[in-house]
């Protein structure tokens, strides 16, 4: 039953928020700082979740084929490749090292 109780407060929760967001006025959201946080805040979320999945494992730091398969993935990305390409090149290279060991 606490899952439940979990889910309700979860579900509460994400409510308040966008609820929270609607009552901001609109002159704080025009300010160039606030525009400057809006738009740097989901990339350091989604580099934050992608390394506590590349890394991590629980409570211990791992270094495994994952690992390997986002630096390829970078290699990818400073080569100014597609999309499609990087996650391509991120698959196989994990893939590979993951069939080897």
């Amino acid at each position: 039953m606490n899952i439940w109780i979990a889910i309700g407060l979860t579900a509460a929760g994400c409510y308040l928020a966008k609820l929270l967001g609607l009552l901001v006025p609109a002159g704080v959201l025009e300010r160039p700082l606030v525009q400057r946080l809006a738009a740097l805040l989901p990339v350091a979320l989604l580099a934050a979740l992608t390394a506590q999945q590349t890394f991590g494992d629980g409570q211990h730091l791992v270094l495994d084929a994952r690992a390997a398969g986002l630096a390829a993935a970078a290699v990818a990305l400073m080569l100014r490749a597609p999309f499609l390409v990087v996650v391509g090149v991120a698959v196989v290279v994990t893939a590979a090292l993951r069939a080897l060991m």
